[in-house]
């Protein structure tokens, strides 16, 4: 028998706010969390904004033994996690902590930790690379982390998939509680690649915006946009058992009912033609969570302001969702936060959890010029009051990733 898996935790901190409750307001009231890289000296960079975290000294949160031992990713994936199980009240001595998984993603990993042990190598010799280089930079490491300084010993693994990764990760987490393997996940991504390389390699190969201007950078459908900006943060949830949930008086914020996932098997970079791949995994979520098109209320889109995702996943939904298309209502957060990679479908997670519990769906902001080939409900600019059944989030990335997520509102039965 399949089992039903409901939210019960969430731990934030992004461009626009260190931790959940910031983000959504920041995410309501439009904020921009996009301005000047401070992390390195752009001068000879044609890239100059990034959407980065704002406010935060490490030590506030680790002590420097510590803090020197872990990458910023690391960093950023702990600090959401320890606002997600205080938010959850969840005491893992007084639960199966075999029960109790971790899967947590990133998109790139410690990719400051690499640049920084490069330099070391190339000026210094190999004897002087850190021992701790390999722990910090793989990928892995920020769940491997959260499960140590939890206890959970359950499943615990990092899925790769570019920036579908936090989406894809979630998806499998919950199937893995639906189909009993485990009764609670810690599920999301975290990233922090505004660094150096990061930078000049999404330059070179032409998916950062180069535009100055902080407020026309990151314009999730609007016909002058020009590339995505990048940013950092990372993005939790916790996925639990229904029953579980019940049984230790845990809040349930919303049900997670439908997921799905495709490949375009076409290009690197390039979405398939007409965002074929990506209608799919629509497609399949909705057939997972048993619903029609006109029951999804809410889409947040993967929407990076890049002219082919943009255009490509409008026609995605048109396919995916017929004449509903026409009715349903898309935004696109990454105007507010930046493309955060393999952290965005766990911030955007949040985000659509938030517009169930609280009946607000987040602008698209940044938007100025209409795109006639962009033409759905993108709640432009300003935030929009209204009950939200069942939202969905898509995630799209490089390599022909596709996966679609879709959260119900929770009814106590």
């Amino acid at each position: 028998m399949e089992r039903r898996v409901v939210i019960t935790g969430l731990g934030a901190i992004t461009p626009i706010g260190n931790n959940v409750e910031e983000f959504w307001n920041g995410l309501i009231e439009g904020k921009c969390g996009i301005d000047e890289i401070t992390h390195f000296d752009t001068t000879n960079y044609k890239v100059k904004l990034a959407g980065e975290i704002k406010n935060f000294n490490v030590e506030d949160h680790f002590d420097k033994r510590e803090a020197k031992r872990l990458d910023r990713y690391s960093h950023l994936a702990l600090i959401a996690e320890r606002e997600l199980m205080k938010d959850a009240n969840l005491d893992v001595s007084s639960i199966d902590s075999t029960r109790l998984g971790v899967a947590v993603s990133a998109g790139i990993g410690g990719l400051q930790t690499i640049e920084n042990n490069a330099q070391t190598l190339l000026e210094k010799g190999p004897d002087r690379v850190s021992p701790m280089y390999i722990p910090m930079a793989i990928s892995n490491m920020a769940a491997g982390n959260i499960a140590i300084e939890v206890g959970a010993k359950g499943e615990s693994f990092c899925m790769t998939t570019a920036c579908a990764s936090s989406t894809h990760t979630i998806g499998e987490c919950f199937r893995i509680i639906k189909h009993g393997y485990q009764d609670l996940m810690i599920a999301g991504g975290t990233e922090a690649s505004i660094t150096p390389t990061g930078i000049a390699g999404f330059t070179n190969i032409k998916a950062l915006s180069q535009t100055p201007d902080k407020t026309r950078a990151s314009i999730p459908f609007d016909k002058e946009r020009n590339g995505f900006v990048m940013g950092e943060g990372a993005g939790l949830i916790l996925l639990e058992e229904l029953e579980h949930a019940k049984k230790r008086g845990a809040k349930i914020y919303a049900e997670i009912v439908g997921y799905g996932a495709t490949s375009d098997a076409y290009h690197i970079t390039s979405p398939a033609p007409n965002g074929e791949g990506g209608a799919r995994a629509m497609q399949n979520a909705m057939k997972d969570a048993g619903i029609e098109p006109e029951e999804v209320t809410y889409i947040n889109a993967h929407g990076t302001s890049t002219p082919l995702n943009d255009k490509y996943e409008t026609m995605a939904i048109k396919t995916a969702f017929g004449d509903a298309s026409k009715k349903v209502i898309v935004s696109s957060t990454k105007g507010h936060t930046g493309h955060l990679l393999g952290a965005a479908g766990g911030i955007e997670a949040v985000a659509c959890v938030k517009a169930i519990e609280k009946g607000i769906v987040p602008p698209t902001i940044g938007y100025k010029v209409p795109d006639e080939e962009c033409d759905l409900d993108i709640v432009p600019n300003q935030a929009r009051k209204i009950e939200v059944k069942y939202a969905m989030s898509n995630s799209l990335g490089f390599g022909g990733h596709n996966s679609s997520i879709i959260f119900k509102k929770y009814e106590g039965r």
